[in-house]
């Protein structure tokens, strides 16, 4: 009885050691942030209001760490063994704080986990961020569906559609997570020009 038992529970230890082994072990991924050129404004002036930066609403493809392609079509993929620092909606909103930040035309910011009260909200849709394959060859495609709202009342001041496309070289990794940066960089631009714009606007119209 003994001996039996002793082989029951080798058995057992062998059956376990057989299933543990075929398990799917964890891809190693190498971790990128999104760069970013740093420039920064010389202001000697800056607005009254202030202005909170929420995270972009995305789809389930998006609103992950992994970092998207669209090989053709409609066809939406990820990079093996690569991946972002954050998901691309928390990356986008970061960049956002820190253009406006460097811009120094608005200097009370906040984001929308801190839940302050501003005077001014931008908020909207992330539609693209992705590498794309076309007939004119690999680009980085960020599209980005902007609204800027009044705080107090969440009345839409105004509201704007921002593409940007960075055409690729070299496809690797880390060549196009390069051209995410310079993208993101180019969207940065017009939407700290475009957000400035339409606040002073509607602030000389109300006063």
């Amino acid at each position: 009885m003994k001996r039996t038992c002793r082989y029951l529970a080798l058995a057992a230890a062998l059956s376990l050691g057989s299933a543990c082994s075929i398990l799917p072990q964890a891809e190693p991924a190498d971790v990128y942030r999104l760069p970013s050129a740093q420039i920064t404004r010389s202001v000697t002036q800056s607005n009254p209001w202030s202005l909170r930066i929420n995270k972009p609403i995305a789809s389930d493809a998006l609103s992950s760490p992994r970092i998207a392609v669209v090989p053709q079509g409609n066809l939406i993929s990820s990079y093996k063994g690569a991946r972002w620092s954050d998901p691309a909606p928390t990356l986008l909103r970061n960049r956002m704080l820190d253009a406006f930040q460097r811009d120094g035309r608005v200097q009370r910011l906040s984001a929308d986990d801190s839940n302050l009260q501003s005077d001014y909200e931008i908020a909207g849709e992330l539609q693209a961020f992705q590498s794309e394959y076309s007939a004119d060859g690999l680009a980085v495609v960020i599209r980005y569906d902007a609204r800027l709202v009044q705080g107090r009342t969440q009345r839409i001041v105004a509201s704007q559609r921002f593409e940007v496309r960075q055409a690729l070289i070299d496809k690797q990794v880390g060549a196009v997570v390069s051209g995410f940066g310079m993208a993101t960089d180019q969207l940065m631009k017009q939407l700290v020009d475009w957000t400035v714009s339409q606040a002073t606007q509607f602030q000389a119209k109300n006063q």
